[in-house]
């Protein structure tokens, strides 16, 4: 497990390199300004998809970054 300095560099490393750094900051700025329920948000994020599908998707972005 990751401690908490560690997870927040990663976690802002991956934004900047998929979103780019303005849209990174963006989307930080979003999270803090509202009330942000993430566990609730995660659990509506993917209720559409099966557990399945949730594992497949899971797999294909995990053979994509190696």
């Amino acid at each position: 497990m990751m401690n908490d300095a560690i997870l927040k560099r990663t976690g802002m490393e991956i934004l900047m390199e998929r979103l780019g750094n303005i849209e990174a900051e963006r989307f930080v700025g979003l999270i803090r300004k509202e009330q942000f329920d993430y566990t609730k948000w995660q659990r509506n994020l993917y209720s559409h998809m099966t557990v399945d599908e949730i594992f497949d998707m899971a797999d294909e972005f995990e053979a994509s970054i190696k």
